[in-house]
């Protein structure tokens, strides 16, 4: 038997889990606009796009990031796995973290990258 790798399932639940610990204690902004403005006032410390966000709004947003060098996460799933992940009942395309709160999710992404 080949052994399974847990590490890419636990990286995807990690996120997930760190995801619903920002939403309860942190401060953030959920949608393209919003996460445009935090990003051009330079509030923002981690963008999180969705796996199915168009390239040209993705790519528009990666410059807005790199510019206020400001970190990026892809996340895996769907705008709609995004939203259940942040525990609302709708699509989440693009979100900005200002406030982590209790999590270490900025941390884990720096040292991930």
């Amino acid at each position: 038997m080949a052994p399974i790798n847990k590490k890419k399932v636990k990286s995807g639940e990690g996120i997930n889990s760190r995801l619903a610990l920002v939403m309860k204690s942190g401060k953030y902004q959920l949608g393209y606009k919003s996460t445009l403005k935090t990003l051009r006032q330079g509030k923002s410390k981690l963008i999180i796009i969705s796996g199915n966000c168009p390239p040209l709004r993705k790519s528009e947003i990666e410059y807005y990031a790199m510019l206020s060098k400001t970190g990026v996460h892809h996340y895996t799933g769907t705008n709609v796995e995004l939203g259940t992940a942040c525990g609302k009942y709708f699509r989440v395309g693009v979100l900005s973290i200002t406030d982590a709160g209790d999590s270490d999710i900025i941390k884990q992404q720096e040292a991930s990258q």
